[in-house]
């Protein structure tokens, strides 16, 4: 079974459309995705000079036109799309807060599902203020953990240490933004490679 590695931004809406479609593709393909959450800004911090910041750079980093593209693809995918990540994007801590809980799913064997279901609460219209630690835990619950359990392995300093480990090794193997898939040292990147992706792994059966 081909091993396909999804290095995903929590509060990225190109991961988490891409998401959407993870079971999809290893139903087509026959491949078994590696979830390794991560926050998208410490990766454009080891990156360099964020095409975000100051003036866009060019038209596709304009926050209107993304909204716009987003939303066509949520329609084409036919899933629900709230643009809120507005309110979240310029809390770090926040931000850095759930892509731990999602780490902590992982350890927890619980990576796919509640990161799936972290970055649906972000794109449902929630408000920063929304993302307590009682209702991150919570969602352990819904996807068949236990919440206690997270809270408990959230706060453990291995925790944050595997964040950091999984955006450097992203960084390190050439991932510049999110989402980010290996297939070994073959990489696609962005939700609309999602089509070049299954295309290899159709390739190599």
């Amino acid at each position: 079974m081909t091993q396909v590695e999804f290095f995903a931004g929590i509060a990225s809406r190109y991961s988490y459309l891409a998401s959407t479609q993870i079971a999809k593709l290893e139903a087509d393909t026959g491949c078994s995705v590696n979830w390794r959450p991560l926050y998208s800004g410490d990766l454009m911090t080891l990156r360099g000079p964020s095409p975000f910041a100051g003036t866009p750079s060019s038209g596709q980093y304009e926050w209107e036109f993304r909204r716009r593209d987003a939303e066509a693809w949520a329609e084409y995918y036919g899933v629900p799309y709230v643009e809120s990540v507005e309110a979240l994007k310029f809390d770090r801590e926040l931000l850095r807060t759930i892509a731990r809980a999602c780490t902590a799913a992982v350890r927890l064997g619980l990576g796919a599902a509640y990161s799936a279901c972290a970055m649906a609460a972000v794109f449902s219209g929630r408000e920063g203020h929304d993302f307590t630690q009682a209702f991150l835990c919570s969602l352990a619950n819904e996807v068949g953990g236990d919440g206690v359990e997270l809270g408990r392995v959230m706060a453990e300093a291995e925790t944050a240490a595997q964040l950091t480990a999984t955006t450097r090794e992203a960084f390190d193997r050439g991932a510049f933004g999110v989402p980010t898939f290996f297939v070994g040292d073959t990489m696609f990147w962005g939700n609309d490679r999602l089509v070049l992706l299954r295309h290899h792994l159709l390739a190599q059966k």
